[in-house]
């Protein structure tokens, strides 16, 4: 497959399956419209409170069952793992609730709303943890503290990190949100979407016209729904005029906070930037010359967004820009995100992969990756460009149940099933350089022979010219079980580590874990699985699972994954969440 370089103005196509898609729209570079200093975390917001369920999902619920079929075809059949590792399993080293229903933290309760949307990322001292709009602070043992898992802060609304900073970030709290730890500067990052229009902080109120500032503006009113037609008719005149209307062009933002120390519980320098597209489904990553960030313009539209932050002047908390593509006609796309600390060679692109086929198009499996090379120039915006994409030939994969938000995971005791979310990627891809050696590790979810879902797996090197060759592939479907919607990371060793969630027919819902040593058979997790949490109950009353799990590297060892993923307990109405860490290095005695 042909390569297509991108430069302002340009455009490019490739084939993919039976699609022609564009390479990439053109290139649009933005100053953040606010950036400022926060107070402490800590003291944002003291108040003890019960939070309510957010408003409903923007996703759309797809109709009807979707059984897997069995897969047959040899060249599928050829790196389908059915048997269990035989090496011992890895350790469970601790484990502890996050949260979800019956979560009780120093800010009270939060009910939680589906899908969870887990993000968790791990620092010196404490794990963070998002669950679509609310967050929490907990202890990590080491140094500072004698046990993992204690509530420090939480649940609090995830926009709480913005609290005074004005504009849609402080006034809009939205799920999606992604929590990272920058191993890299010893800083954490959080990222949130706004999923709802609002004025823009450079909109003129009472014209409705864009202005024209120098400096960032100052907080600009949000557009807000006027009350009922009840409440209106009751209210003064002057009350009612005062409602204001929406814009003609009203703005989506996506809102950075990086704190200043390793301290969660610390000052934050923030940010706000403005998108004329919905920012669906963030997948923030860190690499040495910036935040990279792909989302979704929605579920009905094929059209993809690559955008990157200056990371390091938001470090510093100076001005910064974004700079961005959009992608037409491709899967879920996601850019690698670093583990450890060795730096790719200088002036390294940031590698973006997609799995291939397009559920809109009823094209439900593909037999490739899709590779991008997304290199960006501060200095000079004309010379950011994004090359690709370029196709990785693979086993045949078919997607999980036919893709995203359909009826597939079957359960004990009820005719509700689960989704897949089998059409991509999952979070993370993840990067890791060991000397000369640079590999990246992806997974996503499939059919299997048995009939049922597999983790299907990749490691792929990277030439020196910053092209990627498939080194090794598996499906690991020991058995006719579903295991789905799991997240990978590389320990210092090498060692590949894979959570992921596990149910079917006889099985709740829950959570479990394999991995492999570096030099072991390729394409097998050679580890046996361990379980991080049984399931004790259906979820009946959704088919949302989830939408993804999240593994975090431990920077004080480079050695322990975290792994934070759903499970419901007995007579749970509701989900929670159960965050783990394993070692790959110490394993379990048979």
């Amino acid at each position: 497959m042909k390569t297509y370089f991108l430069l302002a103005g340009m455009l490019g196509f490739c084939a993919l399956n039976a699609q022609q898609i564009p390479s990439s729209g053109l290139l649009s570079s933005k100053q953040a419209v606010k950036h400022d200093l926060s107070q402490p975390f800590s003291a944002l917001s003291k108040e003890t409170t019960k939070l309510s369920l957010e408003e409903p999902s923007h996703h759309k619920s797809a109709p009807g069952v979707f059984i897997p079929k069995k897969i047959t075809d040899p060249k599928t059949l050829s790196v389908e793992q059915t048997r269990f590792g035989s090496k011992a399993a890895p350790l469970l080293l601790t484990s502890f609730d996050g949260l979800g229903e019956s979560f009780t933290g120093p800010q009270g309760t939060a009910v939680m709303r589906n899908p969870s949307d887990n993000s968790l990322a791990v620092g010196l001292d404490h794990v963070v943890q998002t669950v679509n709009s609310r967050m929490a602070i907990f202890t990590k043992k080491g140094k500072k503290y004698p046990e993992s898992g204690r509530v420090l802060y939480g649940p609090v609304e995830t926009k709480n990190v913005f609290r005074g900073f004005g504009g849609p970030c402080e006034q809009i709290n939205n799920g999606d949100a992604v929590v990272r730890y920058d191993q890299l500067a010893d800083r954490w990052l959080i990222v949130m979407p706004t999923f709802r229009k609002g004025i823009s902080r450079n909109m003129d109120t009472t014209t409705g016209t864009r202005r024209i500032l120098a400096q960032p503006g100052e907080a600009a009113l949000l557009y807000q729904p006027p009350p009922p037609a009840a409440d209106a008719n009751n209210a003064p005149s002057a009350q009612r005029a005062a409602v204001p209307r929406p814009p003609d062009k009203g703005t989506y933002c996506m809102c950075y906070a990086i704190s200043t120390s390793s301290d969660p519980m610390g000052s934050y320098y923030r940010y706000e930037f403005e998108r004329e597209l919905f920012p669906d489904y963030p997948r923030p990553t860190v690499w040495p010359d910036g935040y990279y960030t792909t989302t979704s313009t929605g579920d009905d539209v094929i059209e993809r967004h690559a955008y990157v932050v200056d990371r390091i002047k938001m470090l510093k908390g100076e001005d910064a820009k974004e700079q961005s593509f959009i992608v037409k006609g491709v899967n879920f796309i996601i850019n690698a995100d670093l583990d450890g600390k060795q730096l790719p060679p200088p002036g390294s692109p940031s590698i973006m992969l997609a799995a291939g086929g397009s559920q809109l198009n009823k094209i439900l499996g593909d037999d490739g990756l899709y590779a991008w090379k997304f290199y960006v120039d501060w200095k000079d915006h004309s010379k950011t460009r994004l090359e690709g994409p370029v196709k990785i030939d693979v086993a045949p994969y078919e997607y999980l149940g036919g893709g995203q938000l359909t009826k597939t995971v079957p359960q004990p005791g009820t005719e509700q099933r689960l989704d897949s979310q089998g059409d991509k990627l999952m979070a993370r891809l993840v990067y890791r350089r060991m000397g000369n050696r640079e590999s990246v590790v992806g997974v996503h979810s499939v059919n299997t022979a048995a009939g049922g879902g597999g983790v299907r797996w990749y490691e792929l090197l990277l030439n020196k010219d910053r092209s990627l060759q498939l080194y090794q592939q598996g499906t690991y479907a020991p058995d006719s079980n579903f295991r789905w919607m799991a997240s990978p990371a590389i320990d210092g060793k090498g060692n590949i580590g894979i959570g992921y969630s596990f149910g079917g027919k006889s099985d709740y819902p829950g959570q479990r874990f394999a991995g492999r040593h570096f030099g072991d058979p390729l394409g097998q997790l050679t580890l046996n699985e361990v379980i991080l949490v049984n399931g004790e109950a259906p979820q009946t009353t959704t088919l949302r699972w989830e939408d993804y799990t999240q593994t975090a590297i431990d920077p004080s060892d480079d050695e322990t994954i975290w792994y934070v993923g759903d499970y419901l307990k007995k007579g749970g109405r509701n989900y929670s969440t159960k965050i783990g860490a394993f070692s790959l290095i110490k394993i379990r005695k048979k």
